[in-house]
């Protein structure tokens, strides 16, 4: 048996960076307390917990003058000026790109636009985008959800960071025959959209694909669901523990992906694991 991984796979680069940050505001202070999970990884943020991490999903409780971590998924506004002025200090691991969004959705709210949104309403970098726009932002999770009834002025178009382009053509092509102004931007990640090709290219060429990552991660969820689309046999790990040889024999080349929440060392894990067997 051998294996192989997927290129790229693994941390993306707003999520490495906002680990490295959290690493270093946990090595200077010794306790951080992060306003929601700062990733969605079960076996990250144990270990994170363990450095002195302590993660509060409600603002209110947090202390005053305290040490806080904003996650990069980013959050509202109003949250970031409240935490701000409560806190001894704020470290923003917002994503760059999930902060591009937040930016593009503020301007378009400032120039009369009723802002549109692709994604999901209940994920916290959808909830954070909101909070930067005056007025009632339109959320829809695809084309078909579009009012084919009503007319609008002025729409503007813009997408979480890890949806899809196709998606994203489909929305603002419904748009196009309801708004007599559109203006769109997209905010799609382009490191969503490689390790989503890279898992495609892979998934020709093994006979089992092991996608590993949290139970809780929308994007490793979404690389497992592009995997079993293409019918090689998939399995969803979160850890190498997890892995059973007995779904690996005689299935020839073992192939690995990971999802842009899923740290480095779970990764090394499992590669060692599978060179072990």
């Amino acid at each position: 048996m051998n294996f192989v991984s997927a290129n790229p796979t693994g941390l993306c680069f707003g999520v490495r960076r906002a680990i490295e940050r959290l690493e270093a505001a946990l090595k200077e202070y010794g306790k951080v307390y992060s306003f929601g999970s700062p990733i969605h990884n079960p076996q990250e943020v144990a270990r994170l917990s363990s450095l002195g991490l302590v993660v509060m999903d409600d603002l209110r409780c947090i202390p005053e003058g305290c040490v806080v971590f904003v996650r990069a998924h980013g959050i509202a506004r109003s949250e970031l000026t409240e935490l701000e002025n409560r806190c001894g200090a704020v470290v923003d691991g917002t994503c760059p790109f999930v902060r591009t969004a937040q930016n593009r959705a503020e301007s378009l709210s400032a120039e009369g636009y009723k802002v549109v949104i692709l994604g999901n309403s209940e994920h916290p970098e959808v909830k954070g985008i909101v909070g930067f726009i005056g007025g009632e932002p339109l959320v829809i999770n695809s084309a078909s959800e579009i009012d084919r009834g009503r007319r609008y002025g002025k729409i503007g178009i813009l997408s979480q960071t890890t949806q899809k382009e196709e998606t994203l053509a489909k929305v603002v092509s419904k748009f196009v025959f309801l708004s007599e102004d559109i203006k769109v931007y997209n905010t799609v990640c382009r490191a969503t959209i490689e390790h989503r090709e890279a898992v495609k290219k892979l998934a020709s060429s093994v006979g089992v694909l092991l996608v590993i990552g949290g139970k809780n991660s929308a994007n490793t969820r979404e690389l497992f669901e592009i995997a079993e689309s293409t019918g090689v046999l998939s399995l969803w790990v979160e850890h190498a523990g997890e892995v059973d040889w007995r779904w690996l024999k005689g299935r020839g080349t073992v192939g690995v992906a990971a999802g842009a929440s899923t740290p480095d060392w779970l990764i090394n894990e499992l590669t060692c694991k599978l060179k072990r067997l």
